[in-house]
């Protein structure tokens, strides 16, 4: 069953660029796939498999959507959760005045208008998204996400093709880590060239071990649902202690998972950023940095983070800063 429906623009606080917000990186989730002129995606809600394509006319218009289901669709329920992921109740009319107040943050707004945070659908993807893109590129870790979801999540066969929600925790903990573990848990009934579901075939390297760990902790002694109940300090500390989460993707966990807006997730890359425009390009530490972020900008402190980092992208900013060879 094919369901089109629209969120009016009164339902969207100021702009909403679909496409900038969907591309930007955020570590909640791979972008949704690009099919024509809609952004589509699996979306489990109420515990159904929902294929959602999404279009817009312009940044200050309506979202027009198509939902596809086998079951029956609760709208509701369906609206309220692309509003959430996208941020759309997020006045973004505010947060550009208070933008325009600091003479280096302002510049941001004309490179990134209408940019909003994307939020995670499933926190245990978010985690392994997180994990997955610590010194890795954007297009490695969303297709290594993409490989996971196919290897061992659920499937969905729509008219429009077929789309995988991400796997539980139990089935990364008993994924093979490599293809070597995967030969042996096959009795060598397999060659090694035909052990192709096992993590490292993912391509996400190293990050493996942490994964697997991490899914095992999950399960077993951290409760990702209860962490959006906790401060902010208390929720950092807990991430910090699954490995594979330093602070950096701790700061992206609560930012893109939780909404945690004084998350300030910093890397070389913002270091440098908030280095050359607050510090006249002096070496300041990333703590420093991240401190600073957290104190000057607030609850705001996570989409300056986001502005700044696209801004810089756009502008030609990142590539004037990258050390002289």
């Amino acid at each position: 069953m094919i369901t089109p429906f629209t969120i009016s623009s009164q339902e969207i606080k100021g702009p909403f660029n679909l496409e900038i917000t969907i591309n930007s990186g955020q570590t909640s989730q791979p972008a949704w796939f690009n099919n024509k002129n809609y952004f589509q995606e699996l979306l489990v809600v109420n515990e159904q498999l929902v294929l959602v394509s999404l279009t817009q006319d312009n940044w200050y218009g309506p979202l027009k959507l198509q939902v596809e289901s086998n079951d029956e669709i609760h709208l509701k329920s369906l609206i309220m959760e692309i509003k959430r992921i996208f941020d759309l109740e997020f006045d973004l009319t505010h947060f550009y005045e208070f933008l325009n107040d600091d003479p280096q943050l302002a510049p941001t707004i004309d490179f990134c208008q209408g940019l909003r945070l994307f939020k995670a659908q499933n926190l245990f993807e978010c985690l392994m998204s997180s994990v997955c893109s610590a010194n890795n590129s954007i297009i490695r870790w969303n297709r290594s996400i993409r490989l996971m979801r196919e290897k061992w999540g659920d499937k969905g066969i729509f008219s429009q093709g077929t789309f995988y929600s991400f796997p539980v925790p139990s089935k990364i903990l008993q994924a093979p880590e490599h293809e070597f573990e995967e030969m042996e848990m096959c009795s060598g009934e397999k060659d090694i060239t035909e052990c192709i579901n096992n993590l490292k075939s993912c391509g996400v390297g190293y990050r493996g071990k942490f994964m697997k760990e991490a899914a095992r902790m999950v399960m077993e002694e951290i409760d990702l649902e209860k962490l959006g109940h906790m401060k902010y300090d208390d929720a950092f500390q807990t991430l910090t202690e699954l490995p594979g989460v330093g602070p950096k993707v701790a700061d992206c966990i609560l930012l893109y998972g939780y909404g945690m807006g004084e998350a300030f997730p910093t890397d070389v890359w913002i270091k440098r950023i908030v280095s050359h425009l607050y510090f006249d390009g002096k070496d300041i530490p990333v703590k420093k940095i991240r401190d600073f972020g957290r104190k000057q900008f607030g609850s705001y402190a996570g989409y300056v983070q986001l502005y700044l980092f696209h801004y810089a992208r756009k502008s030609g900013l990142l590539d004037r800063l990258k050390p002289k060879k």
